[in-house]
């Protein structure tokens, strides 16, 4: 015979589950993240380097990288000072603007800038020029090394990793 409570009750905790796997890889909370579209034009007009964090629902590294680095105060500062935040979803069917006028969704910018695993955190001028990526789970350290990268302007004579050689 079958027992229906205990079916009942495995099922909404499966459903829980569910859900709870489904808020993994949302943007870091207390975070500014905007659209594509609109970190774009606020960083027209604040001519700061825009940060793609991409991510994705299920992601186990993105949840351990919002819990683990995002949660430190001092990125906090450094991320919102510095830069314009952009979540996007890596299997969103969400239309983009890019910079050129073309339209397209979160998945295909994915493709283009082949987030084919995520997190994958990508730094780009105002104009849409990719800087450098850098794929998976992230200490603190190592944003802020990014950070000394993009803020001394490093990037316009050597690669990061060049640039993390010397320091």
């Amino acid at each position: 015979m079958i027992n229906l409570n205990m079916d009942v009750r495995k099922l909404l905790s499966f459903i829980l589950l569910l859900f709870a796997c489904n808020s993994f890889a949302e943007a870091p909370k207390g975070y500014p993240f905007v659209s594509f579209d609109q970190g774009f034009k606020q960083a027209q007009q604040s001519n700061k380097i825009i940060f793609l964090y991409f991510g994705r629902y299920g992601c186990g590294w993105c949840a351990k990288t919002n819990a683990v680095t995002f949660s430190q105060q001092k990125i906090k500062k450094l991320f919102t000072q510095n830069y314009e935040l952009v979540y996007i979803d890596a299997e969103s069917g969400n239309r983009v603007t890019l910079p050129t006028g073309e339209r397209i969704t979160e998945l295909e910018l994915g493709a283009r800038l082949n987030a084919f695993a995520t997190p994958l955190f990508v730094y780009m001028e105002p104009n849409g020029k990719t800087i450098f990526r850098a794929p998976g789970f992230k200490t603190a350290d190592d944003f802020i090394g990014f950070d000394q990268y993009i803020q001394g302007k490093h990037y316009q004579k050597m690669s990061i990793g060049e640039f993390l050689k010397t320091q």
